[in-house]
């Protein structure tokens, strides 16, 4: 069977490429994939080649786990479509399901059972592409274990950023605070339930979220802040707007970017927290408790609540890939989610 796939081939270079693909094993099965989601913060570090070489792309991944990061090579992790075929080994009743699944950008792709989460009957194949950044944005509230009363910030209001702060907007804090600098982003900021959004290269706003922190005392700042840029220097502001005793969650992965960090000043006298929160595992102090079913469930939950698909900016054809990827690196401000369609 002929099957299109993505290919990044070298820095700020992609291909759509078909391959013949072998026939199923018994243990197997064929998605016929209808939409995938790129993720704009990850996807654009392989896409501009800025990925470390000495590490995976991710162990958590049977399809990432192996080997150095190299041209050329498939990448994506959000793509939802219905079961085609089944092999042998496999319960026939299964076929046109919808799934999800944590495989490259692809018309096709082979999984074995342990490899998909069904979709819901009730939610939309649109709004499921969100799954993998509803269940970051889960872990990342866990990892940040906000407290009644408190106040929090969200550095960055890409798609992880906004979902972030939806769900931070449901719980009973004092305030919850968003900084981001593309205009766009911040009129979606504030539908996401954010009590006010700052741009952060304006003293101006920086001051007036100062003056919200009461950081006219010494022990007062942000309770927990989330470090969700993708920038490295932005962790300066965390450290800034972080108060005594308080917590920084880094979601963002920097990949091979650099920043000088100040750890000399508030950091050392404050007994600030940093906290690296990653998807692919949950917390040791959760696991008693919670596991990746458990996860996922919630996060189709908070799907339900949320209404992600309201973030979609451009649902492109597959064969407009490289556009696609080209209006994300130069153009953010036109293109928060870009999802690619497999039907058009």
């Amino acid at each position: 069977m002929i099957v299109r796939q993505l290919w990044f081939t070298d820095p700020l270079k992609v291909e759509i490429r078909e391959q013949q693909i072998d026939a199923l094993q018994s243990d197997q099965l064929l998605v016929k994939n209808l939409y995938s989601a790129i993720s704009a913060g990850t996807e654009l570090l392989v896409y501009r080649g800025q990925l470390p070489e000495s590490m995976s792309l991710d162990e958590s991944l049977a399809d990432y786990s192996e080997g150095q990061v190299s041209y050329p090579l498939q990448y994506g992790y959000a793509c939802v479509g219905e079961i085609e075929q089944v092999g042998d080994g496999v319960d026939a009743s299964c076929i046109g399901r919808k799934v999800f699944t944590f495989k490259p950008h692809a018309s096709h792709n082979r999984c074995t059972l342990d490899e998909i989460v069904f979709v819901p009957d009730d939610i939309d194949p649109k709004a499921a592409v969100f799954l993998a950044n509803m269940e970051t944005a889960v872990n990342l509230v866990q990892d940040g274990n906000p407290r009644l009363g408190e106040n929090a910030v969200v550095i960055g209001q890409g798609i992880v950023g906004l979902l972030t702060s939806m769900l931070l907007a449901q719980h009973p804090l004092a305030g919850v605070f968003a900084l981001e600098a593309i205009a766009s982003r911040q009129s979606f900021a504030e539908k996401a339930g954010n009590d006010s959004v700052y741009s952060p290269n304006s003293e101006q706003d920086i001051a007036d979220l100062k003056t919200k922190l009461r950081m006219d005392d010494s022990r007062a700042g942000a309770d927990v802040v989330f470090e969700l840029s993708g920038a490295p220097v932005a962790l300066n502001l965390a450290v800034d707007l972080c108060g005594y005793s308080g917590r920084i969650i880094i979601g963002s992965w920097y990949g091979k970017k650099r920043a000088e960090i100040n750890l000399g000043e508030r950091f050392h006298r404050n007994r600030i927290e940093i906290v690296s929160s990653q998807v692919s595992s949950i917390a040791p102090g959760l696991t008693g408790r919670w596991d990746k079913a458990r996860r996922f469930s919630l996060a189709w939950d908070m799907i339900r609540k949320c209404q992600p698909e309201q973030f979609i900016s451009l649902c492109m054809p597959f064969a407009s890939a490289t556009d696609a990827y080209r209006l994300l690196d130069e153009s953010p401000e036109q293109a928060l989610q870009v999802v690619f369609d497999y039907q058009a």
